[in-house]
């Protein structure tokens, strides 16, 4: 038997780049392809591979993510000292390059909640929604009551009961843009297939009137929702009890939809990464847009969101696009967010996090591009609003800021069913009423943080496993998480916090 090779300790990824990444922490001195470290470079970081000067272009993935601030000598260590933004790559080539995947062998499915309006959920909660931030307590109130009066355990295909609060719904605009994002995103959570039911409670004064969410007709085909009004019940112990009534009344309808065989194409998931690192667009990322692949190959859909990091990779969706009008429709969105962080005194480069840099991720052009790997290869169907529900299935993106929770918020109001979130420094959080499966960059921090981590993608450095065997691991997971396996966030009860709808528009 021969010995497994260590693990390499730096990486080209394109034969065009000028760099390498390190693997390893790597001492000022070692030889990496034929030039030496002029100092100690972190694993995750570049290292110049010849003469870079001041002003040209560095190049990683085959793609610019900025250009030399200084002169960079060969062995040099490239990061924010020497490396800033410049221009990049707005060739849009529309719709050149949109290929349609193969078609699996055969069909898979997953054992989820069929609803009536044809959806199906991978979780089956009773749900309190919120109109306005005044009626947020009450809202847990509700679900507090619930679950000390125990009723729950009568109905055993129930998962729980979902409080679901905010800080918007008044002191705003009701004809801006700001009003109609939140008015999808309530509607959104209030149609997610993995509510079996639903209640509705507002205060009763507030600018996000309950019969405006309404108006535009039911949210559930099964018709189990119910709305109240804190005023109108006649203050806040009346609400709870009915509240309570009218869950446990649901509950027993909910509680009828029982797991069954659903074809895979009914799977929705929510592609995300947060706490990034010089790994994420070598292992975790690549790992997650192959099951990406995997899944609108069997009829699924996948949404890709964050806006500001896919800022200067948009030309590689654009050119997978169905059509021009798609790809123009993503380009039009990355034109808002240029007016909207200069309206405010920002800039697009301004993403990158304090923990972003430190793990080796220098300009957005860098993070975006790794970013965009989440995608996969499969054609760009359709480019929606935050929180708008996409009219077919596919690869989707969404318009939403990089801040994770805002981003997912939006992508559950659109209808995903699982959550798929990559991560190289460590980020925790979950996201009730859908599934998070959390997928680790490095085996270091997989192991550091083991209690948060589902997946270790550390191991196509570590081990040599392919990207395709490692996105064939992350969508058979999807599939045993999506028929009820626990995630390691739901474990640990994450899922109360993090519903934070997107507030663009003016407090008042």
């Amino acid at each position: 038997m021969t010995s497994r090779q260590p693990p390499p300790r730096f990486i080209r990824l394109h034969p065009q780049d000028n760099l390498v990444v390190a693997l390893a922490d790597l001492p000022a001195g070692e030889r990496v392809e034929d030039v030496t470290l002029t100092a100690p470079v972190p694993r995750g970081h570049k290292i110049a591979t010849r003469t870079i000067e001041p002003g040209a272009q560095v190049v990683r993935y085959g793609q610019i993510i900025g250009v030399a601030t200084a002169a960079i000598a060969p062995g040099a260590h490239v990061h924010s000292h020497n490396l800033g933004m410049g221009a990049h790559d707005t060739d849009y080539a529309y719709a050149t390059e949109a290929q349609p995947l193969a078609l699996p062998v055969a069909g898979r499915s997953f054992m989820g909640f069929r609803r009536g309006d044809g959806q199906a959920g991978t979780r089956n909660y009773l749900g309190v929604l919120t109109s306005v931030n005044c009626s947020g307590s009450v809202a847990r109130f509700i679900a507090e009551a619930v679950e000390r009066e125990g009723w729950l355990a009568d109905f055993p295909n129930l998962d729980g009961v979902v409080p679901i609060a905010h800080g918007m719904g008044c002191g705003m605009s009701n004809r801006d843009e700001g009003h109609a994002t939140l008015m999808r995103t309530i509607r959104g959570y209030a149609r997610n297939p993995n509510f079996g039911a639903v209640l509705l409670v507002g205060l009763g004064c507030e600018v996000m009137q309950v019969p405006d969410i309404l108006r535009e007709g039911a949210l559930r085909g099964d018709g189990l929702f119910r709305t109240m009004t804190i005023q109108g019940e006649g203050g806040t112990r009346r609400t709870v009890a009915r509240g309570v009534a009218a869950l446990r009344e649901m509950a027993a309808d909910a509680n009828r939809s029982a797991r069954e065989p659903v074809p895979v194409s009914e799977l929705t998931v929510a592609l995300q990464c947060g706490g990034s690192d010089g790994y994420s667009g070598i292992t975790a990322n690549p790992a997650l847009g192959h099951a990406s692949d995997l899944l609108v190959a069997h009829g699924g859909t996948t949404i890709l969101a964050e806006t500001p990091e896919v800022y200067g990779a948009e030309h590689l969706l654009t050119r997978r696009a169905v059509s021009r009008a798609v790809g123009e429709k993503l380009v039009e969105r990355i034109r808002w967010w240029e007016d909207y962080t200069e309206r405010r005194g920002a800039e697009m480069d301004n993403n990158p996090s304090p923990g972003n840099k430190r793990g080796g991720l220098t300009t957005i052009l860098e993070k975006s591009l790794g970013a965009v790997a989440k995608g996969g290869t499969a054609p760009m169907s359709e480019v929606c609003l935050y929180g708008e529900q996409p009219a077919g299935k596919g690869f989707v993106f969404m318009d939403s800021p990089g801040y994770d929770p805002v981003s997912v918020t939006g992508q559950i109001a659109s209808g995903a069913n699982l959550v798929c979130f990559t991560t190289g420094r460590g980020s925790v959080s979950g996201y009730k009423p859908v599934p998070c499966v959390k997928l680790a960059t490095n085996s270091e921090m997989y192991a550091h943080m083991a209690d948060d981590m589902d997946i270790d993608c550390g191991d196509i450095i570590a081990r040599g496993v392919t990207i395709e065997e490692k996105g064939r691991e992350i969508f058979e997971t999807w599939l045993r998480v999506a028929s009820g396996e626990p995630t390691r966030s739901e474990d640990l009860g994450f899922g109360g916090a993090e519903f934070v709808p997107w507030n663009i528009g003016a407090v008042m």
